[in-house]
Parts: C-alpha cells; structure tokens; sequence
C-alpha cells in the first residue's frame, strides 16, 4: 500500500461514534449544509419502508439532520412506491424526471436524476434492500461533511455477511473491484467497501461527475472523484454491519461486467470492441447461452443540463 494511503487511512477513517449527534445537530445550526436523502428503489417493498420509518423517526422527528427524504422508484411491479410513500418519504418515478431524455434501465440513471428533484447541499444515497437498518448509516456518514469542510465525498464501510457466514458478502468488490482499484489507482486501495451503495457527497462534487447509468456508477463516481477533488477531500466511515438481499451469481456476472466496463472507460476513455456478456444457463437440453448487453452509457455531469441549471438558478 502506497505510504500515502496509509497516512490517508490514519486521517480520513473514522467511525460513526466519533461524530455523536448533539455535535451533528451543532454544526447544521452553523450552516454546514442541508441534507437530501435518496433511496433508489426497483421492487423493494420488503425493506424499504422500514428504511424510511427509521431515517424519518430518527433524523427528521426526534432530531432534525434530515431535511429531505426521496424515494426514487425505477419502474417498480410491486407496492414499493406505496410503502415508501405511507412509512413517510416522498415518491417519485424515474421516468417523471427530465421528461425529454428518456431514461434508461439501471441504478446510476436514478442516482443521476434524482439531482433534479432534491435541494440538500449535502446529497445521501442508501440502497433500498438494507435489513436491520440503522439510522448510524445515514449521520456516521453525513457527519464528516457537516463538521470537515475539506471533506467532498464520504464512502460508508462495513461487515457484509453472506448468509450466517460473516466477511463473505461483497464478492464482486473483492473479485473485481478491488484488484481493479489496487492495479490502476493505487490511491483508493485504502477504501473497504468502494461498491457500497451507502454514501453521501456534496452536491456541489455531484454536479460535476458524469454518471455511469448501470452497477459501474459507484466506481465511476469514485475514480471520478478522486480525480477532480483530490485523495484527501475523500473519507470513510465504519458503520458497522450491511445486511441486505444477495443476488445469484449470474446477476454478479453481469454487474462485474458493467464494472470493467467502467474502470475500462475510465483507463482509456475508448469503446469496448464487443460491449455484451454471455452466460449459460443449462436447459431441458444442455447449457443455453444467454447473452446480455453490458451498459455503455453515461450520463452528463448535471451542471450540464439546462433545466438543472434553471431549477438551481431560480
């Protein structure tokens, strides 16, 4: 490990204790910044109001960290938009956002459209499918940004059991994404958990970083980070442990993918010759091939686009 990142680990590491809420609530009251929480959500109602109840009972009733709290429902079959909408948060459809680009499949395209219907300085993203969650996931890492004005972008860092065995879970992190961030940028070796989908980032960071619309959008966003701000503006904070649904290993195969796909766009800024992953899966007569597209799209930094620019204008 570089020295750097050893140095940067003694600085930028810290645990959700270390900030306690009454010195949270301190530095809100000095202006440090408004907190806009999204949960992107596609058929998660088994999880998701129980987030919602949490963050809004904790963080925007018993004490006010939380100004805003948005669900964004990616074309949801089941009833998370109604759960999400009774346990308290606001609703809003993928597709209702920026009309005149039509959105595409994928959880960076509602990370990136979901600037354009919050107002937080501070922007906090928690996947929907958490269990047993902790309100200590969204203030242990919107605390270094209320209290550090040099910190931009703040990554959360945990156990992830797979199943009843612990450490085991993060396997496309540990497969894919780490040997990719060791290999080619060495400086972010020193983070844990770099595919997390818990972290919370200055907006004014947020607007300037294009968006990989697929799974590759929390490493695109952290190599991107790292380059327009610097090491040293980037922090984690150890929250404890992650539970969450586990997905089956063709479904990894297809995320490790977007991944490459990400980190490669990023190494060379070229095309991949053949953009596609195929898979097998066996049938009534042997192995089936299926082949799936690998996604190749990005979205703009927002500061780009014309009605965000009006809508933080007026």
């Amino acid at each position: 490990m570089l020295e750097e990142v050893e140095r940067w680990l003694a600085r930028r590491s810290w645990s959700a204790a270390d900030r306690p809420l009454d010195r949270l609530l301190a530095a809100k009251e000095q202006g440090r910044g408004s907190v806009s929480v999204v949960l992107p959500a596609l058929d998660e109602e088994a999880t998701v109001g129980e987030i919602v109840a949490t963050i809004r009972r904790e963080l925007m009733e018993k004490v006010q960290l939380v100004d805003e709290l948005v669900v964004i429902d990616s074309g949801s079959t089941d009833a998370t938009a109604k759960v999400a909408r009774e346990a308290g948060a606001r609703v809003v459809h993928r597709d209702d956002i920026l009309p005149r680009i039509p959105a595409v499949p994928g959880k960076g395209e509602v990370l990136w459209r979901s600037l354009l219907v919050t107002g937080g300085d501070i922007v906090c993203f928690v996947d929907a499918d958490l269990k047993d969650f902790s309100a200590g996931f969204v203030s242990g890492i919107v605390g270094p940004l209320l209290t550090d004005p040099d910190v931009r972008f703040v990554k959360a860092m945990y156990d992830r059991p797979l199943g009843d065995t612990a450490g085991q879970g993060g396997r496309v992190t540990e497969l894919v994404a780490r040997p990719l961030l060791n290999l080619h940028w060495p400086q972010l070796a020193g983070f844990v958990q770099p595919l997390g989908g818990e972290y919370a980032v200055r907006r004014s960071l947020l607007e300037q970083l294009p968006f990989p619309v697929g799974y590759g959008v929390e490493l695109g966003l952290l190599v991107d980070a790292l380059h327009t701000v610097g090491l040293d503006a980037l922090a984690q904070v150890d929250v404890g442990v992650r539970k969450h649904r586990h997905q089956d290993g063709q479904a990894l195969g297809r995320m490790a993918a977007a991944i490459y796909r990400t980190a490669q766009l990023r190494l060379s800024r070229g095309h991949l010759v053949r953009p596609s992953l195929t898979q097998f899966e066996r049938g009534e007569h042997g192995f089936v091939p299926r082949t799936h597209a690998v996604d190749t799209e990005e979205r703009p930094p927002m500061r780009e686009i014309e009605e965000y620019v009006s809508r933080r204008a007026a």
